[in-house]
């Protein structure tokens, strides 16, 4: 009955959008980013860049004071983990009979607007209006128009001339008929920059190009355009096929079926929205999370496979596919976009390893940054691939992943339980501390600071505690392979994992759980001494379901006190009322994480705690700096106290979990 509802009203939301104006649920996505700024050189960082399609690069708007004939850009993430191409490459100047500039972008600019479609820019003077948009075609291309229109009662002649310089001393440039290429000393991918003009005249520099068009003429109220592509391609794919399709395709098609196919995608995401988040503002936090999730997106490439997402392209050691935040991107993804859901999953478990396990992190040019194998992430992708399958029944899915799930989960109990007591521990390969608190996902938590490394065997090793989330992931593990199990019609193997479910329960209820705190805690190996720092590991149990009802109404008591866990934005990650708590730049120590208030508040849910859960959600969305406000990006984490946003820009999980708060599943 739900689902018939939601898909109801899905198509009344398209019916009346289409009766009022072409796109309007698009326009809900309408600067929801803000992509001015101003590179100032090739690493600067100040500026959020669009992109679409999973390409591997983006581009922005300049800001006043900076304003050219162009977007800003590229952003390469072809090469160098992210760099700036030059301010604006693609740059227009429109000159007139005495070579002098027909309109100053500067004064002339009306309006820059984004959206999760495309970019587009408005000037005017007293004589033409020129409007210019960027679509993405492919994962390898984008397309510029520039609509030169005449506003006085004379005919302009114009001589339109692209040209720009580099920021990069890696690149060389050379032409090919009306195309400029750009060959890079530090990426295999090639840039082929398309002027479709057949009189074009390129020049190259060692700094850069100038391409020369045809003279044009426009008539008064006549329009006339100038189509540009730009391609960055890596070599698996091919240059010729994708100019093919390009000179196929016409710029009006290509940006009308992108309007449709984000129109469509938002539309359905809003009709999926909890009905205490159905008013607009929500709408259009909604399009900022699909946006930022998009600008992370990228095809597959060189060493990453599969296509998938990547935490943030805004920070410069985030280029490449984290296990953890794998898992967490899928299950969000599979709400709009399962396809891609399936591959970022596939990513990681293309480097699987015999053994079962799977690499904490891989990356597209491992000459920059090695894949790190010293360490795994905590076991989420069972729980992934069962999202996936949730939202679209796709059994095959669950055919190829089952066997590497199993795999991955029994990886655990061979490597990583000390004592083989049948509770695991977080390790690493090679025998490093750092590595083992890696492994957590939680890498500076207070509760490791005194944690110790023990050989299990042949790169195997693990610390000296066992932790509460750890064997709450592995718990909720054998409950999703059980049900993969009964999908596939595996009887036996649906009731071993049943039947290892329960055993483990009781372990988790009785070794980790303090009756006097109201909270579960990691223990030493032995289970005798529990880790008595209260953090967000405590009420992992509550998502797996493994806590009793009494245990988690008294997990649920503290995180409504706002003496340890409702903070003015909820749920930091260790108890505000712990000395070691430090909510400005203590990473793990204090800030907000969101797929850790994701856990805590669906946990409550998932007990029916629901006035608690809407109470919660609220102060974390009301509360977080931006997350409502057009142009802010989504944070890496938040300060709990004052809701400042901390760390990396255009952070995916965040967005992935605001996501899944919001939306019905």
């Amino acid at each position: 009955m739900k689902q018939f509802i939601s898909t109801l009203l899905f198509f009344l939301i398209l019916q009346n959008a289409f009766s009022q104006t072409k796109f309007p649920i698009l326009e809900l996505s309408k600067n929801s980013l803000n992509y001015k700024g101003f590179p100032k050189n090739a690493t600067d960082r100040k500026s959020l860049a669009f992109s679409d399609k999973g390409a591997w690069f983006g581009f922005g708007f300049l800001e006043p004071g900076s304003i050219q004939g162009g977007f800003s850009g590229p952003f390469l993430m072809t090469e160098q983990n992210g760099v700036w191409l030059s301010s604006s490459f693609v740059s227009l100047r429109l000159l007139n009979d005495n070579k002098q500039d027909e309109i100053n972008w500067e004064k002339s600019l009306v309006n820059q607007n984004s959206y999760n479609s495309h970019l587009e820019q408005l000037f005017q003077n007293e004589l033409l209006e020129v409007k210019q948009q960027l679509v993405f075609f492919s994962g390898n291309t984008a397309i510029q128009k520039t609509s030169i229109t005449n506003r006085s009662s004379k005919k302009i002649s114009l001589n339109p001339v692209f040209d720009s310089k580099t920021y990069l001393n890696t690149i060389q440039f050379s032409k090919e008929n009306q195309t400029l290429k750009l060959i890079s000393s530090k990426s295999n991918a090639v840039g082929y920059i398309q002027f479709f003009d057949k009189n074009t005249v390129i020049e190259t520099t060692n700094e850069g190009y100038s391409a020369k068009l045809n003279l044009i003429t426009v008539k008064p109220n006549e329009t006339k355009e100038i189509i540009v592509s730009q391609s960055y391609i890596f070599p698996q794919y091919s240059w010729e096929n994708e100019k093919i399709k390009i000179s196929k395709s016409t710029f009006n098609s290509v940006l009308s079926t992108n309007q449709q196919a984000k129109e469509k995608e938002l539309a359905q995401l809003i009709a999926k929205k909890k009905m205490v988040y159905n008013g607009d503002d929500y709408s259009v936090f909604l399009a900022k999370l699909i946006l930022t999730l998009q600008n992370n997106t990228r095809i597959a490439a060189e060493g990453l496979k599969h296509e998938g997402v990547f935490p943030s392209y805004n920070y410069e050691w985030f280029h490449g596919f984290w296990a953890w935040d794998s898992w967490k991107h899928a299950a969000a993804l599979a709400h709009f976009s399962p396809e891609l859901a399936k591959n970022q999953m596939r990513a990681l478990f293309d480097y699987q390893e015999p053994n079962g396990f799977i690499p904490d992190c891989i990356y597209r040019d491992t000459t920059i940054e090695p894949n790190n194998y010293r360490n795994t992430k905590a076991p989420l992708a069972a729980w992934a691939v069962w999202e996936i399958y949730k939202q679209n029944k796709d059994v095959s899915f669950i055919k190829e992943m089952y066997p590497k799930l199993k795999k991955y989960h029994d990886w655990w109990y061979k490597e990583r339980d000390h004592d083989q007591d049948g509770l695991c521990e977080f390790g690493s390969t090679d025998g490093s501390v750092i590595a083992a608190k890696w492994e957590s996902g939680m890498d500076n938590a207070v509760r490791f600071d005194n944690s110790k490394i023990l050989k299990n065997g042949e790169k195997a090793y693990s610390l000296d505690q066992e932790s509460v989330d750890l064997n709450s992931f592995l718990y909720a593990e054998k409950n999703y392979l059980a049900k993969m199990a009964q999908v596939l019609k595996l009887a036996d193997e649906e009731k071993k994992w049943k039947s290892e479910s329960n055993t483990l329960k009781i372990q988790i209820q009785t070794q980790f759980w303090d009756a006097t705190t109201g909270w579960f805690y990691d223990t030493s190996i032995d289970g005798k001494t529990s880790v008595k720092d209260m953090g967000c590991e405590g009420f992992l149990p509550l998502w797996t379901e493994v806590a009793t009802s009494e245990q988690a109404n008294a997990i649920k008591n503290n995180l409504l006190n706002p003496i340890t866990f409702n903070t003015f934005v909820p749920l930091p990650t260790l108890a505000a009322n712990n000395p070691k708590f430090n909510p400005e730049d203590g990473y793990w120590r204090g800030p907000i994480w969101l797929d850790q208030v994701y856990f805590g508040i669906n946990g409550l849910e998932k007990y029916g705690y629901k006035k608690e859960v809407d109470l919660l959600t609220g102060k974390l969305i009301q509360n977080t700096e931006g997350a409502l406000e057009k142009g802010m990006s989504i944070r890496e984490n938040y300060h709990p106290k004052t809701g400042k946003g901390l760390e990396a820009q255009n952070f995916s999980w965040s967005a992935a979990h605001f996501l899944l708060l919001i939306l019905n599943n």
